[in-house]
């Protein structure tokens, strides 16, 4: 009965969140832009809770701590690439959000199409951002469901977890889109918050007396752990890892949607103030992952995912458990409902009503909100198959949207060097070497065996986005883009 305790804690903020995202609609009429970017009227609170809603995510939960738990030191890139994007947030989003709102753009695809005057690059984009995000969704829905059913004690599968958590999400985005995900959110970074604080201050302390006293424990029972190696993780892949997971931070589509839901360019700015403060609660979470090193040992590959939660299941009651599993639950809903929200919207208006224009606005409204579940069943059928194909896809999601930052970048110059055909040549071609390198497992030290270990130790990725940067160079270069076509800053 104790451990029904948790299980019902986990549904009342389920039933919560289904009923707050649904009344988040009220007063409003769900036009394609209230539905996605909500009228573009969020002030700095709601931007803040959106950005940090997609940012902080199951991974949170059970990747962050699995890391310092089975990896130690090299953990901290989590650390950079979190701090230094809000960097690129100050300068980058401003501009971003301008040239949307005068152009009433509400789609990543959007941008592109009208900076290139390119439908079909808007097509280009649109395809790399589904599949970058399907296998995203697909690692939240994982998430939720290893979540939900170790912190109910097994009352419920995992699989009937994430059939629940689907449902949920595809009722509320369907009905309210963005601003369910925008309420959801309040409830959702309130509660893993005060979860991250609790955890990451008593944990260390009820079981080693103190946060100092823990690290040298860790480092008594593992020498050098907390540090980075000399080969591997070292300090090259750390640079070359948070370099490129920076430059992708906001070029995923729901991320760089969201952007526009924004009612001035100054929210962005007040927010990358303040947003680094926030990366505080990964620490707290890694300080749960080291503690669990000499409480939960032997956990090892996936298992080490779950340090979190063995280490809470060990510790508290089973309504504390609940309390975590609830915050684990709604890590997963809300970036799950922006990725489902951004590629519903990227599949009807970026690539459905470009080859069939007559369409209305209206319709390619209705066709988004009809296109979500049939996103959200694609994206249960991976989780519920599994497999390794889904773990590749997911290798190359974040690669795959790396391949747009020069484009992105190029086209916010007061003039554009960069043809709408070096533009898709480029992201192409470099695709297909993310794609080539992920299938094929190389990695630099494959590629250059005989080159300085400095060399090897870098994240490949390095090579897919300098080969972009070349064809996208060469191309601009032969086609021999004209003034008169440049693009606005």
């Amino acid at each position: 009965m104790d451990k029904m305790q948790a299980l019902i804690i986990i549904f009342a903020f389920l039933l919560f969140s289904l009923y707050l995202g649904i009344r988040s609609k009220k007063g409003k009429e769900m036009s394609l832009e209230q539905w996605s970017v909500g009228g573009r009227g969020f002030g700095t609170i709601f931007i803040f809770l959106l950005m940090a809603g997609e940012i902080y995510t199951t991974f949170t939960f059970l990747g962050a701590s699995g890391w310092a738990y089975g990896r130690g030191g090299p953990t901290y890139y989590i650390l950079g690439y979190g701090a230094l994007m809000y960097v690129i947030a100050y300068y980058l989003l401003p501009p971003i959000w301008r040239y949307a709102k005068e152009h009433s753009l509400v789609s990543q695809s959007d941008f592109f199409v009208k900076k290139y005057n390119s439908p079909m690059l808007g097509v280009l984009v649109a395809f790399v951002g589904v599949v970058a995000m399907v296998p995203y969704l697909v690692l939240q829905l994982t998430g939720l469901g290893i979540i939900v059913s170790e912190t109910s004690y097994g009352l419920i599968s995992s699989s009937t977890a994430i059939w629940l958590g689907v449902f949920s999400v595809t009722v509320y985005v369907m009905i309210s889109g963005i601003h369910a995900s925008a309420w959801i959110s309040v409830v959702k970074d309130s509660l893993i918050l005060a979860v991250a604080l609790f955890l990451g201050i008593y944990l260390p302390y009820h079981y080693y007396g103190g946060i100092q006293p823990m690290f040298e424990s860790v480092n008594a029972a593992k020498p050098g752990f907390l540090a980075l190696p000399e080969k591997g993780l070292s300090t090259h892949w750390f640079a070359s890892t948070v370099f490129l997971t920076t430059l992708g931070a906001w070029l995923w589509p729901h991320s760089f949607a969201s952007v526009f839901s924004a009612k001035n360019a100054n929210v962005f700015r007040k927010n990358a103030t303040i947003m680094p403060v926030y990366q505080l609660m990964s620490v707290l979470i890694f300080l749960v992952g080291f503690t669990a090193i000499g409480q939960i040992p032997g956990l090892t590959g996936a298992a080490a995912d779950l340090s979190l939660i063995k280490l809470s299941m060990k510790t508290f009651d089973p309504w504390v458990v609940g309390i975590i599993g609830a915050a684990g639950l709604l890590t997963a809903l809300v970036p799950g409902s922006m990725i489902l929200m951004a590629a519903s919207t990227l599949l009807a208006k970026n690539v459905y009503k470009v080859f069939v224009p007559s369409v209305s606005d209206e319709q390619v409204g209705k066709i988004a909100k009809g296109l979500v579940p049939f996103v959200a069943l694609i994206a249960v059928y991976f989780t519920l198959q599994g497999g390794s194909a889904i773990i590749v896809l997911l290798l190359m999601g974040y690669s795959f949207v790396t391949q747009l930052a020069p484009a992105v970048c190029c086209s916010l110059l007061k003039n554009n060097p960069v043809s709408k055909q070096a533009a898709i040549a480029g992201i192409l071609a470099g695709i297909a070497v993310v794609a080539y390198v992920t299938i094929t497992k190389t990695t630099m030290s494959t590629l250059f065996p005989t080159w300085p270990q400095a060399v090897q130790d870098c994240n490949v990725g390095i090579i897919a986005l300098m080969v972009n940067i070349g064809v996208t160079v060469l191309v601009s270069l032969v086609t021999k883009r004209q003034p008169a076509t440049a693009t606005e800053s």
